[in-house]
């Protein structure tokens, strides 16, 4: 069994929307992508050993120079103490939503949507179906987990309907590899304009 992290995943799943991002060898390297995609950005350390990051602050908002400079040191130390690289993304705000498959013993590839972030593994009120998805099912999704108020808006905002449907239907025909088990986005943030993945792992047989 495998799994592939950061812009791996890019390179091996094309056509999905990622957001911008690369790995940095050091703080040079940051300040050169924030003055060249602007601040705030995220910062995060990308490791098979580390699952979630936020429980060991291994993914910060960075809203400018001053704050890049004074935090490298620290994400470094823990980029090496999990054997990591650290990489260096766009900043999306938005919704934090979850889409997921994995293979069913039963039913083969399956895909789950559901609110995102911490909240997926707290509230656990995702929503599947077998895999690939069209938009009538995304749509029948949305509704039994919750998620549909988002798109409706919520305290001021919207989620985009349009793009979270394409993407979570793009991410249900990664399925037609056989060596795929699992797929996790998390999160996945949508907004007015778009929905683009800023974390995913993707686990082979």
């Amino acid at each position: 069994m495998g799994l592939i992290l950061g812009k791996e995943v890019e390179k091996k799943f094309p056509g999905l929307p990622y957001a911008r991002s690369m790995y940095i060898d050091g703080l040079m390297d940051a300040l050169s992508f924030g003055r060249a995609y602007g601040f705030p950005v995220v910062i995060k350390v990308i490791s098979d050993k580390l699952i979630h990051k936020s429980d060991v602050k291994a993914v910060r908002i960075i809203k400018n120079e001053f704050e890049l400079k004074k935090e490298s040191v620290s994400i470094a130390a823990i980029a090496k103490r999990y054997d990591g690289r650290i990489m260096i993304q766009e900043f999306v705000d938005g919704f934090e939503l979850f889409v997921g498959v994995k293979k069913d013993a039963t039913f083969g590839h399956v895909i789950g949507i559901g609110l995102g972030g911490v909240y997926v593994e707290l509230l656990k009120k995702v929503s599947f179906r077998v895999c690939p998805v069209s938009k009538k099912d995304v749509l029948e999704m949305t509704e039994e987990s919750g998620i549909k108020k988002l798109f409706e808006g919520f305290r001021g905002k919207q989620a985009n309907l349009e793009k979270f449907v394409n993407v979570t239907i793009n991410i249900s025909k990664i399925f037609s590899r056989p060596e795929i088990k699992e797929v996790d986005v998390n999160p996945l943030i949508v907004n007015e304009k778009d929905a683009k993945i800023v974390d995913i792992r993707v686990v082979t047989e």
